[in-house]
């Protein structure tokens, strides 16, 4: 047979000199003058694990083409299919064909050119490199199909151009196949975005879930019976995993050509046929990070796989769970840094540049981009972290839901709410999407959702990190902290943001100072009529676990702390006002009714008396922070009841209650943190929340990192898995 094949690379190199040397007539066409130079001075040589052999070949420039060719084949990446084809206009012989070598779903661009009935299509998955001009490394024997393009039938030309190919089979449904391909490429193109081989990407069992779920996005889309090929099989993925894993460790041929593309060779690759052609959340975000390695904004690391399978668990397990506002594709960070390779949500709540400030209000959420991002999520990304998502959240913080936003709900029992108002952050890490978000906390947003969702929540001493760029509700009190799976993950994230130590020996200092850890408890908290009785009876246990570790347990007079409350009532309600007053009463129909029936109620309290509770707060400030010269730490509860049906407005008495431990922290400015401490009888989570003096913040982490290890609470499998 004579064969023209355009394009000299590494399939197309690797078939035309196997006909060579069975006998067969074959000119290479390449835009490569290389490439052509060396083919035709020193012959084509196939070397590597299969066998090793050169054959005299012939190879031409395209502009050099004969003017006549009768069966030609296309073997260039696909998103060069376009010009290959016009080569062949008013070139085909009238009787002659072409056929595909390639990747992609490049068939209807060939047919468009030389017509659907002149076009054979074929499957190729044995593994190829080119090595240097001249040279090519085969690296395996893989399935090779051929078939008609229209039609289900193998026709003669099918047969006689399967005799010619080098282990080549006649199909009758040849797009099953290229389907087939379409979803193990899809898997080859998440694992290029790192630096493993194909092998250990599809092997190690983290990355399964994000493999199993981009090959079935793509297999949901295939209008046809998909076929099996090389230990590939559509209706057992899982086990199809396993046998690629070992027809990959066979192959010379370690690393797919996308990586090559991207780290060997430098140059363009097929992503955006597959964006064209695919369609779904995870092959875009697969596709955008190798376009964000291509512009040199990234480099093919592990970090962008663990940023995959984030947006995979984020798509299966946060989006059930009403988590997510936005999922954002190849965030831009610094390549290095203390958190490089962590994944950080943000409430919606925090300017992200490009993405509206949407605060779980529909109208905002559809407001104009922010132009750049907050201070902190600046020193995020400064620090080589992937600001990857905005996570929902009560209406602008305020502590009640809009009817048109959905609440978020508890990774523990979707028929709970994950709490407020940073509820969306607190789901999203509870159940396993990522390991850290961030949030905002005026009265407990951040603890409240941590206690509820058996996740680490922290309030750092107020003005640690930067409001600028966060919307507003009381400015005297609001604060961004960090809800994260553990204490070591906060404490890592902390200081980064801030520059602060994170030496194993903070605990050490704590307790060098003052003997065994002192945790201070208020007398008669754990007996008020509001806490439930499963609450109260696991604090209590973990008390008794603390103090038999040999802390000090001391009784606590709470009295300031009582005086204090009383004024943060007026202080809120005023300054939200201050804050949301103009647009209430601008356009009411902004809001959700329960949010504008509180922003209502706080117009009603005029500067007189929040002159009067500011002093009231003034005055009681000193005896509040004496608390913490009996006491390193400070123990409460972090609510009184475990996670309700939905959050209850602050208005309500069960919403007053749901802060009753929180809010004195938010007065005083001290630093609070809450961290898992048991589980009711049901299997919600149960937190305890621990205080310091305002400024310890890290020596309170340190003394939470002690805590967390020595009540040792078990972890649970969310119900969401």
């Amino acid at each position: 047979m004579q064969l023209t094949i355009i394009g000299a690379g590494a399939i197309g190199a690797t078939i035309g000199a196997h006909m060579i040397r069975a006998g067969h007539d074959v000119l290479f066409c390449d835009v490569d003058p290389l490439q052509v130079d060396a083919i035709n001075l020193n012959g084509l040589a196939i070397e590597g694990p299969v066998e090793n052999f050169t054959v005299t070949a012939r190879a031409v420039l395209p502009a050099d083409l004969p003017d006549s060719l009768d069966r030609v084949a296309i073997a260039v990446k696909s998103h060069h299919t376009r010009p290959a084809a016009e080569l062949l206009r008013g070139r085909l012989a009238a009787d002659g064909f072409v056929v595909s070598f390639q990747n992609g779903l490049t068939a209807e661009t060939l047919s468009s050119v030389v017509g659907a009935e002149r076009l054979l299509v074929s499957f190729v998955n044995f593994g190829a490199d080119v090595l240097a001009p001249g040279r090519i490394m085969q690296g395996n024997i893989g399935t090779f199909r051929v078939g008609e393009f229209t039609g289900n039938e193998i026709t003669p030309r099918v047969r006689e151009l399967v005799e010619a190919l080098p282990y080549a089979e006649a199909t009758d449904n040849i797009m099953g196949f290229l389907w087939g391909k379409e979803a193990y490429g899809a898997m080859l193109y998440a694992g290029a975005v790192s630096d493993l081989s194909i092998a250990d990407s599809l092997e190690a069992a983290k990355w399964r879930p994000l493999m199993l779920g981009i090959a079935r996005e793509v297999l949901a889309q295939a209008p046809v019976k998909v076929e099996c090929f090389d230990g590939f099989d559509p209706d057992d993925l899982a086990g199809s995993l396993d046998r690629l894993v070992a027809f990959n460790r066979a192959s010379g041929k370690t690393h797919s050509g996308i990586y090559r593309d991207l780290m060997v060779r430098k140059r363009k690759t097929e992503v955006d046929d597959l964006l064209r052609d695919l369609k779904g959340p995870l092959t875009t975000y697969a596709g955008e990070l190798i376009r964000a390695i291509e512009r040199g904004e990234r480099t093919c690391e592990v970090a962008n796989l663990e940023l995959l399978a984030t947006y995979e668990r984020s798509e299966r397990l946060g989006r059930p769970l009403n988590a997510i506002v936005e999922l954002f594709q190849a965030p831009l960070r610094s390549p290095v840094g203390p958190l490089h390779g962590v994944q950080i949500a943000v409430k919606d709540i925090i300017d992200i540049a490009g993405h509206p400030r949407g605060s779980g209000n529909p109208h905002a959420m559809h407001s104009a981009p922010a132009k750049k991002d907050a201070p902190v999520i600046t020193a995020l990304r400064a620090a080589g972290a992937d600001v990857f998502a905005a996570t929902s959240l009560l209406e602008y913080a305020a502590g009640a839901t809009h009817p048109d936003v959905p609440e978020a709900m508890n990774p523990y029992n979707p028929h709970r709410t994950a709490g407020g108002s940073s509820g969306g952050s607190a789901a999203l890490v509870g159940v396993g999407a990522c390991t850290v978000a961030l949030g905002t906390d005026t009265g407990g947003s951040i603890r409240i959702p941590a206690h509820y969702c058996a996740t680490v929540g922290f309030k750092p001493s107020y003005g640690v990190l930067s409001l600028k760029g966060v919307q507003a509700l009381s400015p005297t009190l609001d604060a961004v902290g960090l809800i994260a799976r553990d204490v070591t993950t906060t404490i890592k994230v902390f200081a980064a943001l801030t520059g602060s130590s994170t030496q194993s020996s903070a605990l050490r200092t704590v307790t060098a100072v003052h003997g065994p850890l002192r945790i201070g408890v208020i007398i008669g908290q754990l007996e008020l009529p509001e806490i439930q009785l499963e609450v109260s009876s696991v604090l209590r246990r973990a008390i008794d676990v603390l103090k038999n570790a040999g802390c000090s347990i001391v009784p606590v007079d709470g009295t300031a702390f009582d005086e204090l409350d009383e004024s943060m009532s007026d202080i809120v309600l005023f300054e939200a006002w201050q804050t949301h007053g103009a647009k209430v009463s601008s356009d009411p129909n902004h809001f959700g009714p329960e949010t504008l029936r509180l922003l209502r109620a706080s117009e009603k309290v005029n500067h007189r008396d929040y002159q009067k509770a500011l002093a009231r707060r003034a005055e009681f400030l000193p005896a509040a922070s004496k608390v913490y010269e009996c006491a390193d730490i400070l123990l409460s509860p972090a609510a009184p009841f475990v996670a309700p049906a939905t959050t209850p407005p602050v208005d309500t008495p069960q919403g007053s209650a749901e802060g009753m431990f929180t809010v004195i922290h938010n007065l005083t400015g001290a630093p609070a943190v809450v961290l898992p401490c048991g589980w009711s009888s049901n299997g919600l989570p149960i937190g305890v929340q621990l205080s310091s003096a305002v400024g310890t913040d890290m020596a309170l982490l340190a003394a939470a990192r002690y805590v967390e290890a020595t009540l040792d609470v078990e972890i649970r499998t969310p119900a969401i898995h």
